[in-house]
């Protein structure tokens, strides 16, 4: 039986958890400018997702002890210099492009690597530690004076308007060599936080009808006898709470529903535990205790089989419950990240976890993914385990336990103007707004 420790225990574990993601934004940052490696793979490039997540979890750390508020500080401040002085401008080497940044750059240089897109969301979620890390360093020194200049001017230089390229919703993003991708922000996604920071601009502000074209696609489901605004993947549940206190405030369509985003996001942790109960293709180790699909490495792209049928398993993928993509990959960090939405399930699945022993040798660690129903590579017994960490991934868990022991996080966003102005400016109010 997969016991629960005490509440004493249950904090110490939480802490310790804490403690490891924590180290992965120390051990994987490049210290001159601040920039954070998208994965442990040697080699990674940057990811600015990744380092927005970084930005948030220094807070952290200073509240918990994990590093003096001075050297948080001055890891905050290389990474603001550092993008406010970058190459700007729509030569195909830069950093960014009218306030927007490239989905990966190159640690040391910083500038873009493997031809990707300017990426609008990534963006969004490096703006939002930008934010947090304005909000969080108030005290009247130097330093801290310049984080706060330097938040400020990285947020108004973003040009959302330009990033809707003539249309109603924003674009996922613009490449120097083609233009902007054809695809938009249009539906439930992760995209919740980049409409909300588009929206709260002094400069480039979103119009309302941008908002309005983003919830036209929405869909409202019923699984397993439970309502909510459908997302399969777990990380659209947790990205934008990650930073967002969604609790008690509404928009116009959650009113609708008699709901609000937090709820939901509860809602869609419990539908992914029903998925796992049900396990509809009997794969390996799905459980009560036992679940979390979502954007994550894994086994693949490969074939097996496995228990007399022939299953593709695919590599880095955005799994979702219950219509799938689903090939038996498990993501501990993604289901720990729903601790703020659902702990009296979030929890046991952590005791689940750790009794399987998926820590690739540290207790306190959960990996990314792994998948008992495809092969060890390396002949273990016990199925396949991710062999690299992935950054946003670990922020997500820092994030979202501090919320759950805390708040620390939305307490710093409640207090941003531009967040503030967002919510309002997208119609929610209630709560705490």
């Amino acid at each position: 039986m997969d016991v629960l420790p005490d509440s004493s225990g249950l904090e110490s574990l939480l802490s310790r958890l804490q403690r490891v993601t924590f180290d992965y934004f120390l051990n994987n940052a490049n210290p001159r400018n601040g920039l954070i490696a998208d994965r442990t793979r040697v080699g990674s490039p940057a990811s600015i997702a990744a380092t927005g997540f970084a930005l948030g979890t220094y807070p952290i750390g200073v509240a918990r002890g994990f590093i003096s508020r001075a050297d948080a500080a001055a890891r905050t401040l290389a990474t603001l210099r550092f993008f406010w002085t970058a190459p700007h401008g729509p030569e195909p080497d830069a950093t960014g492009y009218k306030g927007f940044y490239y989905h990966f750059l190159d640690m040391r240089n910083g500038r873009r690597a493997w031809k990707c897109e300017l990426s609008t969301v990534d963006t969004a979620l490096l703006l939002a530690g930008v934010l947090a890390a304005g909000a969080f360093f108030r005290e009247d020194d130097e330093a801290e004076a310049e984080i706060r200049r330097l938040a400020d001017a990285l947020y108004r230089r973003t040009d959302w308007r330009w990033a809707q390229n003539g249309g109603a919703m924003v674009t996922h993003g613009w490449r120097p060599e083609k233009g902007f991708l054809r695809y938009h922000w249009q539906g439930y996604d992760e995209a919740l936080i980049l409409y909300i920071l588009g929206l709260g601009s002094p400069t480039f502000p979103l119009p309302p009808e941008s908002y309005r074209a983003w919830l036209s696609g929405f869909r409202w489901k019923k699984i397993y006898g439970r309502e909510f605004l459908y997302a399969g993947p777990l990380f659209v549940h947790q990205f934008s709470h990650a930073w967002i206190d969604f609790r008690g405030i509404r928009d116009d369509f959650m009113r609708s529903r008699g709901s609000d985003y937090f709820e939901n996001s509860r809602t869609g942790t419990y539908i992914q535990r029903e998925y796992a109960i049900r396990n509809p293709r009997h794969f390996a180790g799905y459980g009560e205790h036992c679940w979390g699909i979502s954007a994550s490495d894994g086994p693949g792209p490969m074939k097996w089989n496995f228990r007399g049928r022939v299953q593709h398993f695919a590599g880095y993928l955005a799994r979702g419950v219950p219509y799938g993509p689903d090939d038996g990959t498990l993501s501990p960090s993604a289901a720990i990240a729903s601790l703020p939405f659902a702990p009296e399930i979030v929890l046991p699945a952590v005791a689940r976890f750790r009794a399987l022993g998926v820590q690739r040798g540290n207790p306190s660690s959960f990996i990314s993914s792994f998948n008992l129903s495809a092969p060890d590579p390396n002949g273990g017994e016990h199925g396949w385990v991710a062999p690299e960490e992935i950054g946003i991934s670990q922020g997500a868990m820092a994030l979202m336990i501090e919320n759950y022991r805390s708040g620390l996080l939305w307490r710093l966003m409640r207090s941003c103007p531009y967040i503030v102005q967002g919510l309002r400016r997208a119609g929610f109010c209630g709560g705490w707004l």
